[in-house]
């Protein structure tokens, strides 16, 4: 069965009702970006405009001081739309976030008045700390994702991107400090009673940069040194090494992780120095694409007359979303941005990320996650997998499985 014609015009409407209120709250997050967990004033003028639609809003989802959760309707099926608003240090929304804020808000204000006509409860989720932390890793395992049967966002990109999600993945990501300890000593008078802290953080990146030839292609391993000395005249007795390890599948990730591991310690043997090396976020696992929500989303996107040719997948980069998709069926389709010829993480992207073209498509998405929502939802066998997808999740939380 599929959504009638009424319905999916009635859905196009709401997102147009909302258009000026949600286009002013995208600007604003772009004017005044936010770190994560610092989105204070991001998520309380999001969870302001929910309200105003309808929504109950709890603040302070999961512990977490600008997490909330915004729900409406009482239908067996509960559906989430993620909601994302942190923004990187000293540029801004270069990933888009304020885009995907307002496509998710569009969405979630324009279907809440048709919840009782799809049978589901409607749930808008403000995940904080997407770029550093974690946010929805934290939030799933204080249960804010209890009883979902599907999640769903959308993520902004480059130029030349299909908007077929099918078969697109992201990455698994581990962030951590490798700090090196040595021994100070005077760097004329006496070198030769230190130990250099600093000489391993260098070894490290050399082994690393030799390590990069050896690993497959889909494969990242970036860096940066933290702290590397105070003083000309010292000898660095601490240095501290900020890196991470990316890959497409776990197993791979854990073999990356553990040869990455080894040029630290290697460097620390050379030196004479020590070394500790810890976790400073959640692991990101890879993303899962839901086969249903993602045939859906196409054909919304197709009526758009946007290309959706078959992917085979993207060349990096990673989400917190995709812990989400790992146990619930999710849907993070791809938004090619008209004319960005710039990469994400860019000043230049920060630009595109606030221009009309960027807005246009941000309320297509906002369209076409409703679309999909109500596909899913008017279709009796799809709709049971979804519910059924929540009980089997609930099942396995009682027996201690994630």
């Amino acid at each position: 069965m599929e959504p009638n014609d009424a319905l999916m015009s009635g859905l196009a409407c709401g997102v147009e009702r909302w258009r000026e209120q949600v286009l002013a709250l995208a600007r604003s997050l772009h004017a005044n970006p936010e770190l994560s967990f610092e989105e204070a004033e991001s998520s309380a003028a999001i969870a302001e405009l929910l309200g105003v639609g309808g929504f109950h809003v709890e603040r302070g989802t999961g512990g977490l001081p600008t997490a909330f959760t915004a729900t409406v309707g009482t239908g067996e099926l509960t559906v989430a739309l993620c909601v994302e608003y942190d923004a990187l240090p000293e540029i801004g929304h270069a990933c888009g976030h304020n885009l995907i804020a307002g496509a998710s808000t569009a969405a979630a204000l324009a279907l809440a008045p048709h919840v009782d006509e799809l049978g589901i409860t409607l749930k808008a989720i403000g995940t904080p700390a997407e770029e550093h932390g974690g946010g929805k890793t934290l939030l799933l395992e204080a249960g804010a994702f209890d009883g979902v049967g599907m999640a769903l966002m959308v993520h902004p990109v480059q130029d030349g991107v299909t908007y077929n999600p099918a078969g697109t993945s992201a990455q698994a990501v581990g962030r951590y400090r490798a700090v090196f300890s040595g021994k100070a000593a005077h760097a004329a008078a006496a070198p030769h009673l230190g130990v250099n802290a600093a000489d391993a953080a260098v070894l490290s990146q050399v082994g690393v940069g030799l390590l990069r030839q050896q690993i497959p292609g889909d494969h990242r391993i970036a860096l940066y040194v933290a702290e590397g000395g105070t003083a000309t005249n010292i000898i660095p007795e601490r240095a501290v090494v900020e890196f991470e390890c990316r890959a497409f599948t776990l197993p791979e990730y854990w073999a990356l992780l553990k040869r990455v591991r080894g040029c630290f310690e290697g460097a620390a043997i050379a030196t004479g120095t020590e070394v500790t090396i810890e976790a400073t976020e959640p692991l990101y696992e890879p993303l899962v694409q839901d086969d249903a929500l993602a045939a859906h989303w196409t054909a919304a996107m197709q009526s758009f007359g946007r290309d959706t040719t078959p992917s085979a997948g993207l060349s990096g980069g990673s989400t917190d979303m995709g812990n989400v998709s790992q146990v619930i069926p999710s849907l993070h389709p791809w938004l090619s941005i008209p004319g960005a010829d710039v990469p994400i993480h860019s000043h230049g992207f920060t630009a595109l990320a606030d221009t009309p073209e960027a807005y246009g498509l941000m309320f297509e998405a906002a369209t076409a996650l409703c679309w999909t929502v109500a596909a899913a939802a008017t279709d009796p066998e799809q709709k049971a997998r979804f519910i059924s997808a929540s009980f089997q999740r609930k099942a396995l939380q009682k027996a201690g499985i994630r």
